[in-house]
């Protein structure tokens, strides 16, 4: 049995393969037997000239191939194409673009787009768990994502000047807003889109996602006051100093320094409908780096990814906000 690609280009020959792809996603899909996804019967039997499922029950959907109920479903697109673009997405540091792999596994822009889009949502790996804890270090700070005003049209610019309290062309005004927390400890991340930053809306965010009594570190933001009400809560003033001991936020503004030049420099324009995508796209490979001691290869980050495919799909309705739309007479 040849052995399972370690690298992109012996990944690229392994999955050339259709053979090859199907056993190797039905290994991590269905780890204990094929099963119906219908009804969870173990009761199937192979059709092997369609590389197809079929369970002895009788109901609808009794024929499934192992693409059914993850992100692949209802693609016409070959294992192998999704396999590459998948590595790729999972592994290339500063992103890889739509065109990139138009041009590389050989579909349009346009399905190059909606599958990077969709491996995204199979990044996203969310956990009840709350990280931090008593002795552990969190470190809490939010970003603005979005173009710079001066660039803006005029007409914009005129918009976001009225929303501004100063009237100013600095600032926050057009852009949106990530929240990150990084625990320290665990050498893990949480990011997300958030509405404003206001007080309710990041502690709300935080109490969500921090366990009590943990050791938080901030800026000087208002919207942070109160939180030594749960937290063992310190302040680092950015207008004296950056790092106070223990006390700063270094490690998310590093972060957010990828995060944002992977955005300019790969994606270059991201509408803030699609933002939410790309922060789990960068959390997955910040998470997934490892350590010195245990490092994670680039096929680890790839099963990491195929484990987490099912039950996860989004159309392209969904993708381009028009879900639910009526064409009309």
């Amino acid at each position: 049995m040849e052995r399972e690609p370690k690298t992109l280009q012996q990944a690229i020959v392994y999955f050339a393969d259709p053979d090859r792809c199907l056993s190797f996603l039905v290994a991590r899909r269905f780890p204990d037997g094929v099963i119906c996804p219908t009804c969870g019967s173990k009761e199937v039997r192979f059709l092997a000239t369609r590389r197809l499922w079929e369970c002895k029950s009788k109901h609808s959907k009794r024929q499934f191939s192992v693409k059914v109920g993850t992100i692949f479903e209802d693609s016409p697109i070959p294992l192998d194409k999704w396999l590459t673009a998948t590595w790729m997405i999972a592994n290339c540091k500063n992103g890889v673009s739509s065109y990139e792999i138009h041009r590389d596994v050989g579909v349009t822009q346009k399905s190059a787009w909606f599958m990077l889009h969709r491996v995204r949502v199979a990044l996203r790996t969310g956990s009840f768990e709350k990280i931090g804890g008593e002795g552990s270090e969190v470190e809490l700070d939010e970003t603005f994502v979005g173009g710079k005003l001066k660039n803006m049209h005029k007409q914009k610019q005129a918009r976001y000047r009225a929303m501004s309290s100063t009237g100013t062309m600095g600032g926050p005004e057009g852009k949106t807003v990530v929240m990150g927390m990084l625990d320290r400890t665990a050498r893990q991340i949480r990011a997300q889109v958030v509405p404003d930053v206001s007080r309710i809306t990041l502690q709300n965010a935080v109490l969500q996602n921090v366990e009590h009594g943990t050791n938080v570190y901030t800026d000087q933001a208002p919207a942070y006051g109160r939180l030594n009400q749960k937290y063992v809560h310190e302040i680092v003033n950015h207008a004296e100093t950056y790092v106070r001991g223990r006390v700063h936020t270094n490690g998310l503004e590093n972060f957010w320094s990828l995060f944002k030049r992977n955005l300019a420099g790969t994606y270059v324009c991201v509408e803030p409908f699609h933002l939410e995508r790309y922060v789990d796209e960068q959390v997955f490979r910040y998470n997934n780096r490892g350590t010195r001691k245990n490092p994670l290869t680039d096929a680890d980050r790839f099963d990491a990814v195929l484990r987490n495919l099912v039950g996860k799909r989004i159309t392209y309705k969904e993708l381009t906000g028009k879900e639910g739309e009526t064409t009309p007479f």
